[in-house]
This record gives C-alpha cells, structure tokens and sequence, in this order.
C-alpha cells in the first residue's frame, strides 16, 4: 500500500523549513516563499493562499505553487468546491482521499486528477475570513495530527501577514486621503519639530509664503515672522507644553505678523497644535492670510504702508534698534561686533540697562554663521530659582511636581544656533557650576534623568552687574566669570554718546512715524539738543519710547517733547546744574546710583508703585519691568507702608 506523504513527514524538520523559508520575508514574498515550502515539507503536489471577497463568493490566490510551477491571476468561485466549506464552516477541512467522487464536478479538482485536500480559513480579529491556506495531492493525505497541527500553525502565520497588509493598505489609503485633504486646503498647513524648523508644508503654504516645493523644508519658521511674532510663538509653545494631552491647542487671538520668501509681509489668523511622536513635540501650524479682508475691512493702503515698514525694518534692524551711531566709541563697538561674530567664543556684553545688549547679541548671531538656526533668548532675572534649571536643561516627567511630561529646556532647543543668557548674573549660585558644564564640555543632565546630553551651542551673555566684584563677594563663580569673559564688549550708557543722541532719535521718529502714518518734520536743533541734555538713565530704550510719545503727541508735524520728556527736576544735567558744562561734569559712581535711585522712586511714585503695565514705572523708564524688579532689589528701594 502506498504510504502517504502526511505519514513520512518529519515535523520538526519542516517545521524548520517552512520557518526559514519565511523568516525574512513579508508582503508577496512571504506568500510564495510559504506555500512553495509548505509544499515541499508536506510533500504534497500544490499549496495556495488566498484573498477571499464575500460580496462575489470568490476566491483569489495570492500565490499558488503546483507541481512545479507558479499559477498566476488564478481565481474561482468558491460554490461546488472543497475550498466551500472551508469558508462556510470557518474550520479545518481535510478530505484524505476520493476528491473526484465528491467534488468531480469541480473543473479545477478533475483537471489535476486531486485525490486529496487539506484547506484552513485565514480569519481576521472579529472573526470575518480573509481567506484561506490549502494543500492537494494526487495520493490519498490520511489524517495525521502532528501535519495538520503544523498546518494549522502556518495557516494562523499566514492570516497574520495577511492581516498585517490589508492593515497597511488601509493606513495608506488614510494617509493618502490625509495628504489629499491637507493639499486640497485653503489654508497654509504647516509641521514644525521642537526646535521650530519646519518638517512639512502644504501646497497652499508654500504659495502663501512664495517658495516651491519643499524649499523651506528644514528652515526655522521663526525666520518667516516679525521679531513681536516671534516671541509670541515661543510664548504660545510654552503655553502648549504645559498643557494636558487633550487640550494642546489654541486660537491665536491676533493672530501672526508673517513674512514671505520675497520679503513681502502679511497678517494671518492662526491656529496652533501639539502633538507628540515618540515622546518628541511637534507643532501644527494653520496660517490664513487675511491682508485682503483686512484691506477691504479699513478701505486705506495701511497694509502697503505697514508691509514696506516691516520689510525696511527687518532689512535695517541693526540700525533702528540700537545699533546705529556715529561715535568713534560705538563704532569700535560695531567692529568687536563684526570681528567676533565669524567665531563661535563666548561674548560677554556689559552695560547699563537699556544700553542694547539683546541687539547685539541678535547682530553677533545674525552675522555668525549660525544665523540659520534659532537664537534662543533667556532672562535668567525672570524665572523663579526653582524653576531655572528645568528651564535651561529640561527635566523628564515625574522630575518635581507638575512636570507631568518630558520637556526639552532651552539648551536642547538652541542645539545647532546660540542661546542669550540676559542678566546672567542673577543667575543662582548652585546652578553657575552647571552652566560652566555646559560651556567647557556642551554636555549636561535634564532635571530627573541620569542621561547625558550634548549639544553644540553657542553662548551670549549679558549683565548689567559688576561681575568681577560679584567674584569677589562669593556672590559668582571666579572660574564662570573668566569662561564668559572670553570676548567682552562692554556697551556704553547714551550719556557717553550724546553725539549718537540725535541720529538714534531720528532714526526712532521715522520708524514711528511710518509705523502710525504719521508724518514728521525732522528733528529741529533745538529739539537734538534738549535730548543731548537729558541724563537718560533708561538709555536707548528709554530714548525709544520718548520719542515714540512724542510721535503720538505731535501737532503740526512736530514732535512734542514738552510732553515726552519727564518734568522730574534734577533729571535734566541742564536744569539742574545751569547748562551745557553741567552735562560734561564727571559723576563718581555713587553720584550716578543716587541719581538711578532716586528717578526710579520718583517713576515709581509717579505710577502709584505699580511697576508693569502701560502706566507701570517701568514704561516710563523705557525698561523691562523684570530688570526694574532686579534694580529695586539692588538698590534695596522698598514701598513705605
């Protein structure tokens, strides 16, 4: 009698076959690699597997080996075959022999003259048939239960795959949907990572911001807004972060100032997203431009005028802002500034407050060859000691209460660009050693975690404190101070550069001026001299903002310094001490923090104490209400109770 291949088989051994002819395959390949070994371990004449379309009964075969050649495009109606109850009973059929008798009618079955059949439905997680695996042979198959034990093992393998790929089609079938409904926008979709540079963009993104395909891929978006829209972004994104999981996102009440490739500027309504991929933040972005409506809303050329004075702005930034002088000292500053910043040395800029430390430490990374990355700005005198580390490092979530996430801190965010360390000197005593880490090694550990990372960033700092005597008093690192003080630029108060006061003030009243579409008269001598003679302790900023009121103010063209300048008597080197020599006179340092203390009390009484705000001490100063908060604590200036 003729011993049927099902009971020569050796299990083990084609169980190791069939493994090895699969193992590293998927998609087609693994079907065929299947059932051409499957074949040959059961010895059987053909094996198949098939796709199975319950709307038409039909059956296709993803691959099918018979004798010793592929059948390809094969498929057939599963009525009036074995492969029937297969499906219909949803289990294991085996037919060890007599096939013609049952199924002779079966073209396919009395074609190849089959005896016997052996077929497992593929089935899918609910249950429903995704099709099924079979085998035939020409001699009787008798029931052996190690052979349909291995087959059943392979006929789930195979269910597996085949589950995997339609799980594939439809994830890709989503994505391009997806990718349909984002490129079929009206509105500018845009993908930002955690450091801002932008991983994706849509069609009508790229055509709101004026470039082609993909060529803003990998830039920093922040280069695309104004710098008040920048900064805005970065308080938004803190915002995000902080946030549960089912609330990270938001309106952007205003919306974004935004610039295009071509310079050209343009309001859009925003909405802004988080979301994470592998513990890694990322951004959406949804722009609209909303020029045309605004135009049509106001009926003026506002627009036009706006764009050419944002587009002049960011083009002579470096001018308006602080940078402009005639000086023989500002001008041995402009080239520190020009010689420095092809390097990557540490800078360390000192200066009263208002002097223009932030601008310079902007212009030494604009003109480095980092300007494509970010310039990521911290106020070390802003943030609560507990928190400051968490801030410049990051921390892992669970690190200290309400940390309920991973966060990257502002060193890991400036990877690859420069990061501005403002009023480094009030910055804690235990974290100074941190920070020189950073700077001599580029590595350090987030808040909460045992993992090293480095980063490769180049540090700006700024001070408007004595850090030599600070090493002195104990109160900063000796061997910090000497790793910030690689390159010092040490900026000059606007009363030692009353000759820059009248180029700065004008440069500020045209800004201003287009800004409002206001027109102005230029600055009368008079007008440079009344300016040369003030003190300006606030310095440029405080220079800023006066001549900003008194662009408001102005009447028949004029600027109104009567009523931008402040009435205090004694703050005038002319009123107080008789004219011109009075504002050349040299004042001993303590002469000079009397005078600091006494107009900050005299702000402070004239805005009712309240430090922050429009009517706040600190804008009649022309300073940041943080570094006022700073210059009250050093000062020791208290309210009597």
């Amino acid at each position: 009698m003729e011993r049927s291949p099902l009971q020569e088989i050796d299990v083990d051994a084609a169980l190791r076959t069939i493994l090895e002819g699969t193992a590293t395959e998927t998609g087609a390949e693994f079907f065929r690699a299947l059932v051409k070994n499957l074949a040959e371990a059961l010895g059987t004449h053909g094996a198949w597997v098939t796709e199975y379309f319950p709307e038409s009964r039909r059956l296709r075969a993803l691959s099918f080996w018979l004798g010793d050649r592929w059948l390809d495009g094969w498929e057939m109606v599963v009525d009036g075959t074995p492969c029937e109850r297969v499906i219909d009973d949803r289990c294991l059929i085996h037919i060890p022999d007599n096939l013609l008798d049952i199924y002779g009618d079966d073209p396919d079955v009395r074609a190849m003259g089959a005896a016997s059949y052996m077929g497992m439905p593929l089935l899918d997680l609910d249950g429903a048939i995704l099709g099924h695996l079979a085998v035939l042979d020409m001699r009787p198959m008798p029931a052996e239960p190690r052979a349909q034990t291995l087959f059943q093992i392979f006929a789930a393998r195979a269910g597996a795959e085949l589950r995997r790929l339609r799980a594939e089609t439809q994830v890709l079938e989503r994505e391009q949907k997806l990718g349909r409904l984002v490129g079929s926008a009206m509105d500018a979709i845009i993908e930002l990572d955690s450091h801002l540079a932008i991983t994706q963009m849509n069609p009508a993104a790229e055509r709101v911001f004026g470039c082609g395909a993909g060529a803003m891929i990998g830039e920093t978006f922040s280069h695309y807004l104004v710098p008040d829209a920048r900064e805005k972004l970065a308080r938004l994104i803190i915002e995000l972060d902080g946030r549960p999981a089912r609330q990270r996102s938001l309106w952007v009440a205003g919306g974004f100032h935004a610039i295009a490739r071509d310079g050209a500027s343009f309001e859009a309504e925003a909405t802004l997203a988080c979301f994470d991929v592998e513990r890694e933040p990322f951004y959406t972005l949804i722009l609209r431009n909303v020029n045309e409506r605004i135009e049509a809303e106001h009926k003026i050329h506002s627009l036009t005028i706006e764009t050419e004075y944002l587009r002049d702005e960011i083009k002579t930034l470096m001018g308006v802002d602080g940078i402009v002088g005639q000086s023989p000292t500002w001008l041995k500053i402009l080239s520190e500034v020009q010689e420095v910043a092809a390097t990557d040395a540490t800078v360390l800029i000192l200066g009263e407050t208002g002097t223009g430390k932030e601008v310079i430490a902007r212009s030494i990374h604009r003109a480095s060859r980092r300007h494509n990355r970010p310039l990521i700005k911290v106020n070390c005198a802003a943030i609560p000691a507990a928190l400051i580390e968490s801030e410049l490092f990051g921390h892992e979530a669970g690190a200290f209460t309400g940390a309920t996430k991973k966060r990257d801190g502002r060193f890991a965010m400036a990877h690859g660009g420069t990061i501005f360390l403002d009023e480094v000197g009030e910055l804690p005593f235990d974290l100074q050693s941190k920070l020189l880490r950073v700077l001599q090694e580029g590595e350090f550990e987030p808040v909460g975690s045992s993992q090293t990372r480095r980063v490769d960033v180049r540090v700006l700092a700024a001070t408007n404190r004595d850090l030599q005597r600070s090493t002195g008093e104990g109160k900063f690192r000796e061997d910090l101070y000497y790793r910030l003080n690689v390159f010092p630029i040490e900026l000059p108060p606007l009363r030692e550069r009353r000759g820059d006061v009248g180029v700065l003030a004008a440069a500020f009243a045209e800004k201003f001026a287009k800004s409002m579409g206001r027109p102005i008269e230029p600055l009368s001598a008079d007008c440079i001299r009344r300016l040369e003679a003030y003190r300006w302790p606030g310095n440029v900023r405080e220079l800023q903002n006066i001549i900003e009121r008194a662009v408001i103010t102005a009447r028949d063209r004029k600027l109104n310094l009567d009523r931008a300048l402040p009435e205090s008597v004694g703050v005038l080197d002319v009123a107080s001490t008789g004219g011109e020599a009075a504002a050349k006179r040299v004042r001993t340092s303590k002469e000079l923090g009397d005078l600091e203390r006494e107009n900050i009390v005299a702000a402070l009484e004239a805005s009712g104490w309240k430090i922050a705000g429009a009517n706040g001490a600190a804008t009649l100063l022309g300073i940041k209400p943080t570094t006022l908060s700073s210059r009250m604590k050093a000062l020791g200036i208290e309210r009597k109770r």
